[in-house]
């Protein structure tokens, strides 16, 4: 899952210098900070926001939408520890540069998203990069993907009023999910870990800013939010 875009020498050194914020923000981890310098973030950006591909910041990218800042998703990665044996299931594919993030260190990724114009584009950078572990749905993510339930790692890149109990009742025995829950204006990280029947949750970041989780089990869509589809 290699790509001559990787060799685009525009964004080489912004590449470097982004691996280099990342661990000034204390990930050391080598495997993780390595994914960053193998996946090309510009092809998932906008073209009109090029520019912006390699800062440690949030880039929007349309719908109301953002793409993550990087140094939080190498977090996820840290926190979350994907092996090539997890199945994944991602909530908000986005961009989809997290989707490829995760798809080259679990063994499969199921990736919901409800705005289908993202959906679309994520797919056909993922394709054109040669991902083929990854699955992606247009619907709500809220209520997770239950035909490929449970999953080992759940991850929730919008903010909840709550856990959604659909997305629990899909996580595996030994599996983890981070979720950030909160008001539509500021929320806590949390990491839930299931062991047996028992979840043990814990605050991993506070005073987070997502955007809002719309669906089911999340937020009741509010004058201004994206239509989904």
């Amino acid at each position: 899952m290699e790509s001559d875009a990787l060799g685009d020498f525009r964004y080489v050194g912004a590449r470097r210098r982004l691996i280099e914020r990342i661990r000034e923000q204390g990930i050391e981890d080598l495997e993780i900070l390595r994914l960053f310098d193998r996946v090309p973030r510009h092809l998932f950006i906008p073209e009109a926001l090029l520019h912006r591909a390699y800062e440690d910041a949030p880039v929007p990218i349309g719908f109301g939408q953002t793409a993550s800042q990087p140094s939080l998703q190498a977090f996820y990665l840290e926190l979350l520890r994907p092996t090539p044996d997890d199945r994944i299931l991602e909530v908000g594919t986005g961009s989809g540069y997290l989707t490829a993030l995760l798809a080259l260190m679990g063994d499969r990724v199921y990736s919901v998203e409800r705005i289908r114009s993202l959906s679309t584009r994520a797919r056909g950078v993922l394709d054109s990069l040669g991902y083929r572990n990854v699955a992606l749905m247009v619907g709500d993510g809220t209520i997770g993907w239950r035909k490929f339930a449970p999953f080992d790692i759940i991850t929730v890149s919008a903010a909840s009023p709550d856990v959604p109990q659909a997305l629990l009742d899909q996580l595996a025995d030994g599996g983890r999910m981070l979720v950030p829950v909160g008001d539509r204006t500021v929320q806590d990280l949390l990491l839930i870990r299931r062991v047996g029947d028992e979840l043990h949750r814990t605050g991993v970041r506070d005073g987070c800013t997502f955007v809002p989780l719309l669906g089911r089990y999340g937020w009741s869509p509010a004058p201004g939010d994206p239509e989904g589809d």
